[in-house]
């Protein structure tokens, strides 16, 4: 077991979005420096980083150079190149490993993985023409969900199949050459459970949370999720299962659905902090932020305890179609302001999120979304 990495050694991230930016908060708190690195200029993370490196994916000179500069490396972003954690794993380590992000990068190992880990998920099938989609939906039923293995977010690279007649259309309109055909799964809720996990095997968690989507983006988080203790209690042993069976050293997500009777089905992974989890900054003891600092860094985990039932809502860029949002009238409300520093909102890009407090998730799910209101009502 290597020793753990103090404060004042330099922590790298690979991607400089919104979650690059909140752990480069978490870790210049705890003492740390920290360089991000993505092909991108004056970003969310790059704003608040001691260095950003601008260069592409594949320049592996850079990537090179930028792991030399660091101690260890992390993602908040996970969409990149096997050659990339081959590349800096010759200066430094890099966590959660290749093999994490190899098995979330794909779709077909993601639910394999699941599967032979005795882990519910949807019935599935590997599908690389329309004639393999058309046979699939004849074994699996309509209506049924066909995904792009690879790089698909947020509802991208996905359609739901309710007649075969679509099948042709669907299949090119994806443009793949590998998908995922899925059961349509007919759930209550949708639930994810963040949890750390570092290299001495020690766990700590936060959910499950409760999540509700509008047009397959993530619109508001519940903590904690007002469902049954032997449903939440099932939920995280899963997590914890993945968590073991990958080896995972760092912050991972599981996303999954409830049905009516309590059954869980394991929808996906995310290998970083989630977006369901921005809530635990304001709700929580230690946030997920700070929990993949210590987590990568070899540190014991931090008390994931709540303060307070929350509710977390997304800030899209939607709300900016009307003109410069009313941040005076949201911030006279009890609520806590995130922005991401983002220089250009579009329709459905993630902008910020608010975050209320209350004693119940009732009350903290009618703040925030009284309060997001208020941006867009002058």
């Amino acid at each position: 077991m290597s020793d753990p990495i103090l404060p004042g050694a330099t922590l790298g991230v690979l991607g400089s979005g919104q979650l690059g930016r909140m752990f480069a908060i978490a870790a210049r708190r705890l003492g740390y420096r920290v360089h991000v690195y993505s092909p991108d200029v004056d970003t969310p993370a790059g704003q608040v980083a001691d260095r950003e490196f601008s260069a592409s994916y594949d320049d592996l000179e850079q990537l090179a150079e930028f792991a030399r500069s660091v101690d260890v490396v992390t993602f908040e972003f996970e969409n990149v190149p096997a050659t990339v954690t081959d590349c800096i794993q010759e200066h430094c380590p890099v966590y959660p490993s290749g093999h994490v992000l190899a098995v979330a990068q794909n779709r077909i190992r993601e639910k394999t993985m699941l599967r032979d880990a005795g882990l519910a998920v949807p019935e599935f099938r590997e599908i690389r023409s329309a004639a393999e989609l058309r046979a699939g939906l004849l074994e699996i039923g309509v209506p049924s969900v066909v995904k792009c293995a690879s790089w698909g977010y947020d509802g991208k690279g996905q359609a739901v199949i309710r007649d075969l007649d679509q099948v042709d259309e669907i299949w090119k309109t994806l443009a793949t050459d590998q998908a995922i055909l899925e059961q349509f799964v007919e759930f209550e809720c949708e639930v994810s459970v963040v949890g750390a996990r570092n290299c001495r095997g020690d766990f700590v968690h936060y959910g499950p949370f409760r999540n509700s989507h509008s047009n397959h983006i993530l619109d508001v988080t519940v903590c904690p999720s007002g469902l049954p203790d032997d449903v939440n209690e099932r939920a995280v042993e899963m997590a914890r299962t993945i968590f073991n069976c990958l080896d995972v050293v760092g912050v991972l997500c599981v996303e999954m659905f409830v049905s009516k009777h309590g059954k869980i089905l394991i929808n996906e992974i995310a290998p970083r902090p989630h977006n369901s989890g921005h809530l635990t900054i304001d709700a929580h003891k230690t946030c997920q932020f700070e929990q993949q600092v210590r987590a990568i860094c070899g540190l014991p985990p931090g008390d994931t305890g709540q303060h307070a039932d929350a509710a977390m809502a997304n800030i899209l860029g939607d709300v900016w179609e009307s003109g410069e949002p009313c941040w005076e009238s949201l911030l006279a409300c009890d609520v806590k302001l995130h922005l991401y520093g983002k220089g250009k909102a579009r329709a459905g890009r993630k902008m910020g999120h608010i975050t209320a407090l209350a004693d119940s998730i009732k009350d903290a799910d009618r703040i925030v979304r009284a309060a997001r209101d208020r941006l867009v009502n002058k």
